[in-house]
């Protein structure tokens, strides 16, 4: 196995481990500004990813730019629907946006 690579994997577990501890001690009022410093992240990771695919010289390596580019994708726009809906949380009744009209046949 290439040494470069173990040492790369060792810190991504590692990270991975400190996140998910320190996501764990968040409290549950600070996750919405959390999640929007997280939706910021994942623009910065949006476009390393089309970086990627811009600069790729093999088609392995397209492959993995166009599958970080959906992921991170999906991540942002999974985010900011997320933010809304606990930000709709925090508005009062009289506060919250009208629901679109359904018709009626």
């Amino acid at each position: 196995m290439n040494q470069g690579f173990l040492g790369e994997f060792t810190i991504f577990v590692l990270c991975a481990f400190l996140g998910f501890y320190v996501i764990s001690k968040v409290p549950s009022i600070l996750h919405t500004p959390l999640m929007s410093g997280t939706n910021a992240i994942h623009g910065i990771i949006l476009v390393g990813a089309i970086e990627v695919i811009i600069h790729a010289d093999t088609t392995l390596l397209q492959a993995v730019g166009f599958l970080a580019v959906i992921l991170a994708t999906l991540n942002v726009v999974g985010g900011f629907v997320v933010t809304d809906r606990m930000l709709e949380m925090f508005k009062g009744r009289g506060q919250r946006r009208p629901e679109p009209e359904e018709t009626v046949q």
